[in-house]
């Protein structure tokens, strides 16, 4: 009876840690960046970042082109004009050159903000699409294989064609 007990609680935990295995196994795993940078959602929105970048780069060469135009004028007109007259144009070039950092700056953060509002709804849409494969397929887990992301070996399923047939590309 003692055997019989032992040999039944020995197949009990062998069948629990078969199925808690077999649990483990259900891992996927899924490059996001390379999905997201291949979707045309994204090829879309790094064209409008590349519009908008070129639109503050061109305001930003106008504004240093008229500040340099400036600085040229005011140094060759500088032994011909009073001191006080100098010190205004200093005052001038050097409010000149602050407001240009100023724009730098506002245009750097109005692009990581516009960055951000046009990768927001790409990476739910990829996120939506990886949980619908995953969930379809029976995966209880899938990991982020993207270089850098932790995953040092990823020979379990690779979702990437399956989610970019889910998104229709």
């Amino acid at each position: 009876m003692k055997q019989f007990k032992t040999l039944l609680l020995a197949a009990a935990l062998f069948i629990g840690g078969t199925s808690f295995m077999q649990a483990q196994t259900k891992v996927a795993h899924i490059n996001t960046q390379e999905l997201i940078s291949q979707m045309p959602d994204m090829k879309t929105a790094q064209a409008e970042m590349d519009k908008l970048g070129k639109t503050y780069e061109a305001d930003i060469k106008a504004m240093v082109t008229e500040y340099q135009n400036k600085m040229k004028l005011y140094e060759s007109e500088a032994n011909t004009k009073t001191d006080e007259e100098n010190q205004k144009r200093l005052i001038e070039v050097q409010t000149m050159q602050q407001n240009i950092q100023e724009y730098q700056g506002q245009a750097q953060q109005d692009m990581q903000k516009k960055e951000m509002d046009l990768l927001k709804p790409i990476t739910e849409k990829a996120k939506a699409a990886i949980l619908k494969v995953a969930r379809a397929q029976g995966f209880a887990y899938v990991l982020d294989s993207t270089q850098g992301g932790g995953v040092i070996m990823a020979d379990g399923k690779d979702l990437l064609a399956d989610v970019k047939k889910e998104l229709g590309f």
